[in-house]
C-alpha cells in the first residue's frame, strides 16, 4: 500500500513540476547552498494543470483497413474469396478479392490450383507479414495489400 501511495504522490509531483516556469527552476538550480536551493524550490508557485487535449476513442477494427495499417483493436484474419476461375499464382501476381481488396504475392512462391471461386483467408504473420491461405492448398504465399 505504501508503494502505491508513494507512486501516486510522485505522479502528482511530476505533473505539478511540469507546470512550473523553466526560468524559475533554472534559477533555483544555480544556487549552491542546499538550504537556499530548497527554499527556492519550495517557493515556486504551482499552477493548475488542466488537460486541454481530448482523447478520441479508437476506431473499431474494420476489414476495409486490413493490411493497410495496424490500428488499435486490429483483426488478425479476414476471409473472402477470389471470384471466378482461379488457376494458381506466381511471384508478383496481383489478386482481387470479392471484397474489393487487391493483394500482391510478395514471395517467390508459385502454385497451380484450378478451382472456381476459392475461399481465401488472409492471416497476419510475424513482423507485419500477411499470408494468403487458399482453399484446397497447404501452401500459403506471403502477400501484401495494394488497395
Amino acid at each position: 500500500m505504501k508503494a502505491q501511495t508513494t507512486s501516486a504522490l510522485l505522479i502528482l509531483l511530476c505533473n505539478s513540476a511540469l507546470a512550473i516556469d523553466d526560468a524559475a527552476v533554472r534559477q533555483c538550480r544555480s544556487l549552491n547552498e542546499t538550504q537556499a536551493r530548497l527554499a527556492c524550490y519550495d517557493a515556486l508557485p504551482l499552477t493548475d494543470i488542466t488537460p486541454t487535449a481530448t482523447v478520441k476513442p479508437a476506431p473499431a477494427a474494420s476489414t476495409e483497413q486490413f493490411g493497410l495499417q495496424r490500428p488499435p483493436g486490429q483483426i488478425d484474419t479476414i476471409q473472402s474469396h477470389i471470384p471466378g476461375r482461379f488457376e494458381g499464382w506466381r511471384p508478383q501476381q496481383t489478386l482481387r478479392l470479392a471484397n474489393g481488396q487487391l493483394w500482391q504475392i510478395s514471395d517467390d512462391s508459385s502454385g497451380v490450383h484450378s478451382i472456381e471461386n476459392p475461399k481465401v483467408t488472409i492471416r497476419r504473420g510475424f513482423m507485419g507479414a500477411f499470408y494468403m491461405e487458399i482453399e484446397g492448398r497447404n501452401q500459403a504465399p506471403r502477400v501484401q495489400r495494394l488497395r
